[in-house]
């Protein structure tokens, strides 16, 4: 009775196994694609990652192309795909700036660009390798440059509404992040990106509200993009205050903890992971936080001092020597010795990682071409020579030319001879 039972409990687990890997490959032919290709408007912040899933596709396609135009019906298109569905790329060895070819992948027909650029917004079609479009996203990359900061702790508002007749140009703000630090007041922020209203819109871009698009999306026209170009993305900050989660230690560590506590001294025990950099005097330093974005609730402390971004927000002062900027990267100009110290960091409320920097003294130090201060020196001497050599060449051609058809005029000192 037993091994009965058991069987018919592992049939009907095998049916419900069964079932879920049906409905997990027949999810495309629920989804039917549009009749008519239209284009769905999305918005990110520069250095932001973000990914495009492809909602349908016959059934017979069996790995997805995707393509990308700048603008609608031109005749540069990029394919993006390595033609098996897939690229081999992570996210943590994408660097800024570099090209959208290495900067995207390919995972379950759905396309990931990491740390998106400017100049990647335009139109996304996911087809397949003859041209056949099924799905087409309209993607606007908002520059955090000018990025406009507002302290609500201070009393200061966001940016209002602009009206250009029939057109209103406003911002669009994201959930708050959770609070950037625990136990401690800490700060918590939204972005807001810009988007505009008109009923002079094209009515291939869906939108999420009627008449609602970002303002760099390819439905609005030059004449009122153009109207909406001074209106810059925000930051709203404002303070917040979260307790901290307890952890749990482990007993072997704690009781040698204990121990080497009751023999001599207590040692110092670092909470969270710390790397060691040596950085020269006088030479900029830029810091990153692992694994955070620039959506994530990111702060920084150096030793017990907090940097809170109400003072060290890049562009709250234009005179700022450390900063942190829209991509929560700790910035470091000029390094002084007073730098030197533990910088800690915080990522969702919780301090992950910690960097002691010390400062040495600029002396001498091994010439390498990796060091970007050797090329940048190379690169002046080289420029500089070859100017003065061009200045040469073009003297000697001067002259030559002007004796070849003898209209130079002759600069050689003359003898003169007083009259008697």
């Amino acid at each position: 009775m037993n091994l009965a039972h058991t069987t018919v409990l592992l049939w009907a687990w095998g049916s419900l196994q069964a079932f879920e890997i049906v409905e997990k490959e027949n999810i495309f032919q629920r989804t039917p694609c549009p009749a008519f290709l239209m284009f769905d408007n999305a918005a990110y912040l520069t250095d932001m990652s973000f990914e495009l899933p492809c909602p349908c596709k016959p059934e017979e396609v069996s790995a997805v192309v995707w393509y990308y135009q700048k603008h609608l019906g031109s005749s540069h298109t990029k394919v993006l795909t390595d033609f098996d569905g897939r690229v081999l790329t992570e996210a943590a060895q994408v660097r800024v700036g570099s090209d959208m070819l290495v900067r995207f992948s390919i995972r379950m027909f759905s396309l990931l660009v990491f740390r998106a650029q400017p100049e990647d917004s335009g139109l996304y079609f996911c087809g397949t390798r003859k041209g056949d479009y099924f799905y087409a996203y309209d993607v606007d990359i908002q520059s955090s440059e000018g990025m406009v900061a507002t302290f609500k702790d201070q009393g200061q508002e966001p940016l209002e509404d602009e009206y250009h007749g029939s057109l209103r140009v406003f911002t669009t703000f994201w959930e708050w992040t959770p609070c950037d630090r625990c136990g401690v007041r800490g700060e918590q922020w939204r972005i807001g990106l810009c988007y505009l209203q008109s009923p002079d819109l094209s009515p291939r871009y869906r939108k999420i509200l009627p008449n609602v698009v970002s303002c760099g999306s390819r439905a609005v026209p030059r004449q009122l993009r153009a109207k909406a170009s001074d209106h810059n993305p925000e930051l709203l900050v404002r303070s917040c205050l979260m307790p901290c989660e307890k952890k749990k230690v482990q007993e072997g560590v704690m009781a040698i903890f204990n121990y080497v506590s009751k023999v001599g001294s207590r040692p110092w025990l670092p909470q969270v992971p710390i790397q060691f950099h040596q950085q020269r005097l006088g030479h900029g330093l830029i810091i990153s936080c692992p694994g955070a974005r620039p959506e994530h609730a990111v702060a920084w402390d150096k030793d017990h001092q907090y940097l809170y971004r109400t003072q060290y927000l890049k562009g709250v002062n234009g005179s700022m020597r450390v900063f942190i900027d829209h991509g929560n990267h700790l910035h470091i100009r000029f390094t002084q010795l007073e730098d030197r110290g533990i910088y800690y960091c915080w990522r969702q409320g919780e301090r992950i990682a910690g960097f002691r920097l010390g400062v040495t003294s600029p002396g001498r130090y091994p010439v390498s071409f990796s060091d970007p201060e050797t090329r940048a020196a190379l690169g002046l001497i080289l420029i500089g020579y070859m100017l003065i050599t061009v200045i040469f060449i073009s003297i000697h051609l001067c002259r030559c030319c002007c004796y070849l058809f003898r209209f130079c005029p002759n600069f050689s000192p003359r003898l003169f001879r007083p009259q008697l």
